[in-house]
């Protein structure tokens, strides 16, 4: 009676166990199906990366506009709290190693589009303490704004200035958007997440459907096949800070 009264506790306890952890591990397998590569005909890629090819960029900056018009990016009119998700610097802040006396004229202060490069080696999802940032399987950055906590230690690991902090609002500084897109709240950090939810529409990402000049290339560079990649093996091409080893995705055409 003793050991038949025991096996019955035991069998109580695991059954009180499987109950109170069944919750635990949905939510486990939910968050790992969130973060893999959604099933899709655009997502068969493996390894998503852009081409800007410099010698066809004229500096319109309609990839700019048509970025933060489809993510509700906000314009404060202050360069101390500007978003930014891509925006234009001068092609010798882009490639500092690449700037002497005697760089080909047509590349001194060219405007050079810059984005997150979404890198191979993030270092912005290594620091940041609470899992808000991550690389999916198919080599996207994502962000989950909602567990974000402000602490911006992404910013000070990202080298290439691609993640801004909402200080205030955004929303009174928002033009004409897409209401598709969540807006975020102040004290989250965010940046280029290579049009995602496009993507997931087999979409291409709104800055290269915008360029009129077909100067952006997105693809997958696993694909030997894939226009990105024909565009690569037929030119020169540079990318941001390499000796860093952080492996970014974004490459240059010059």
């Amino acid at each position: 009676m003793e050991v038949s009264k025991r096996r019955f506790l035991k069998l109580i306890g695991l059954t009180v166990l499987g109950v109170l952890a069944r919750p635990v591990f949905g939510a486990l397998s939910r968050l790992k199906a969130a973060r893999a590569s959604p099933a899709g005909a655009y997502f068969a890629g493996k390894r998503w990366g852009m081409v800007v090819n410099l010698k066809s960029c004229t500096g319109c900056a309609a990839c700019v506009d048509a970025c933060h018009s489809a993510h509700a990016v906000p314009s404060f009119g202050n360069p101390k709290e500007e978003i930014k998700w891509i925006w234009t610097i001068p092609y010798e802040e882009a490639f500092p190693e690449q700037n002497h006396e005697l760089i080909k004229k047509e590349l001194r202060g060219l405007p050079t589009p810059v984005l997150c490069n979404h890198c191979d080696n993030p270092p912005c999802a290594q620091v940041c303490p609470v899992g808000a940032i991550w690389k999916r399987e198919d080599g996207l950055v994502m962000q989950d704004y909602h567990r974000c906590i402000g602490c911006r230690y992404c910013m000070v690991a990202c080298p290439y200035g691609a993640v801004s902090f909402n200080w205030r609002d955004p929303r009174p500084f928002i033009g004409e958007r897409n209401s598709d897109f969540p807006i975020r709240k102040p004290g989250v950090v965010e940046r280029c997440n290579f049009c995602e939810e496009r993507l997931a529409k087999d979409l291409r990402p709104a800055c290269v459907e915008a360029c009129k000049e077909k100067a952006l290339v997105f693809g997958d560079l696993e694909d030997a096949g894939s226009e990105v990649r024909r565009t690569l093996d037929s030119h020169y091409s540079l990318r941001r800070k390499p000796e860093l080893g952080t492996k970014p995705k974004v490459y240059y055409i010059v």
